[in-house]
C-alpha cells in the first residue's frame, strides 16, 4: 500500500516520477535507478510555528514554487517556556507527532517528499535524549510505513557545549545511529535515514572516514553562505571523492547565525557546487521570525496565499533558486 499521490490536475507529481527513493554509491536515486536532487524549504521550529503546515502553502509552494520537498524540524529540546518534544509531557509529544503527521499527508497528496526532522540543537549530544528518540521513531516508523515519500532525519546538527567545550563526536553519532537506525530497519527497511555529522553537520569528512555500514544512509552538510566558505566547501569535496551520499537538509544564505546580511555571491558558489554534483538542498526557513533567514517578512501575519510582498530578500532569493527546477 502507497498513499502518495502520483498524479495531480493532470500532471505527474515528483514522486510520480520517481517513486520512492534509495541511495545507490553517493547518490540518491530513484526507482528507476536515475540520480535524483531534490529542492525544498525547512519549516522553522514546529514547536514555535505549527501554523504554517497547512495545505494551502504547502500547495503554493510546489504548484507556484516547484519545491518537490519539504522538511518538517522538530526541535528536541528547547532553551525557553516553549518545550521540545524531549521537554513536554505525553500530551504535548502526542500533540508534535499529529503535527507531524499532517505535514507528511499533506506532502503525499501533492505528490512530493517530506524530511521527519529530529532536531537536535540544545541538547548538541544525539545521546542525550536517546531513549526519548527511539520512542519517537519506533512510533513514526510505524505510522509512516506506508508513505514513500518520507526520509527520516535522525539528528539535525550535532555540535557543542559552548560553555564547557562538551561535544558530540563522530563515535557518539555512530553510536547513537545504530542503535535508532536498527530501530527503524526493524519496522520499516525501506526508508532513506540521514545521519547527523558533528560540529553542526559541518564535518562530513569524519562521516567519510568511518561511514556507517547500512543500507539507504545519507550523511547531513549544512552551511550559511556568510559564514562557511572554501573551508567547508573543501570537506565537503573530500567526501564526495570518498563517494559519501551528502544531503544538504539546511542552507541559509547569510550567517550562521541566521542574521546578518545576504551573502549571494558565496550562495551562487555553493549551489554551483551543490548542481554540479547532484546533491539535494533545503533551504531554512519558513517563518516570519524577525531574521535575516526568515522567508517571511516579520510583519506577515499570513499562514499561506503568499504575495511577493510577504517575502523576504531571503524568501526572494528562495523563490528564484526554486522556480529555476520546474
Amino acid at each position: 500500500m502507497n498513499f502518495v499521490c502520483s498524479e495531480r490536475n493532470g500532471k505527474v507529481t515528483p514522486f510520480g516520477k520517481h517513486g520512492r527513493l534509495h541511495v545507490d554509491g553517493r547518490h540518491l536515486v530513484d526507482e528507476n535507478g536515475e540520480v535524483v536532487a531534490l529542492h525544498g524549504i525547512s519549516t522553522h521550529n514546529l514547536n514555535y510555528y505549527p501554523e504554517y503546515v497547512n495545505e494551502e502553502a504547502f500547495t503554493q509552494f510546489a504548484d507556484e514554487y516547484g519545491v518537490d520537498i519539504m522538511r518538517l524540524a522538530m526541535y528536541t529540546q528547547t532553551a525557553d517556556d516553549v518545550p521540545g518534544y524531549a521537554d513536554t509531557d505525553d500530551e504535548g509529544r502526542r500533540k508534535l507527532e499529529e503535527l507531524m503527521l499532517t505535514g507528511v499527508r499533506i506532502c503525499a497528496s501533492l505528490g512530493i517528499y517530506c524530511i521527519v526532522d529530529w532536531h537536535i540543537l540544545f541538547d548538541y549530544n544525539p545521546k542525550m535524549n536517546e531513549d526519548m528518540s527511539a520512542k519517537f521513531w519506533n512510533s513514526m516508523a510505524l505510522r509512516l510505513r506506508d508513505y514513500d515519500n518520507v526520509i527520516f532525519e535522525i539528528c539535525n546538527e550535532p555540535n557543542m557545549n559552548t560553555e564547557t567545550g562538551d561535544k558530540a563526536t563522530w563515535d557518539d553519532i555512530r553510536d547513537y545511529a545504530h542503535h535508532i537506525i536498527d530501530v527503524i530497519r526493524d519496522i520499516d527497511e525501506t526508508k532513506v535515514i540521514i545521519v547527523g555529522t558533528p560540529i553542526w553537520s559541518q564535518r562530513v569528512d569524519d562521516a567519510a572516514d568511518n561511514p556507517l555500514e547500512y543500507d539507504n544512509i545519507m550523511y547531513t552538510l549544512h552551511f550559511y553562505a556568510d559564514s562557511h566558505k572554501d573551508e567547508l566547501r573543501g570537506r565537503m569535496k573530500y567526501a564526495i571523492d570518498k563517494d559519501l551520499p551528502i544531503f544538504v537538509t539546511e542552507f541559509g544564505i547569510c550567517d550562521a547565525s541566521g542574521n546578518g546580511p545576504v551573502n549571494d555571491a558565496e550562495t551562487d558558489i555553493w549551489l554551483k557546487e551543490l548542481e554540479a554534483n547532484d546533491i539535494s538542498y533545503v533551504i531554512w526557513n519558513l517563518s516570519n521570525k524577525d531574521e535575516t533567514s526568515a522567508i517571511l517578512k516579520p510583519e506577515c501575519d499570513k499562514i499561506n496565499n503568499f504575495t511577493s510582498d510577504d517575502l523576504s530578500p531571503c524568501g526572494e532569493r528562495m523563490v528564484r533558486i526554486m522556480t529555476k527546477f520546474k
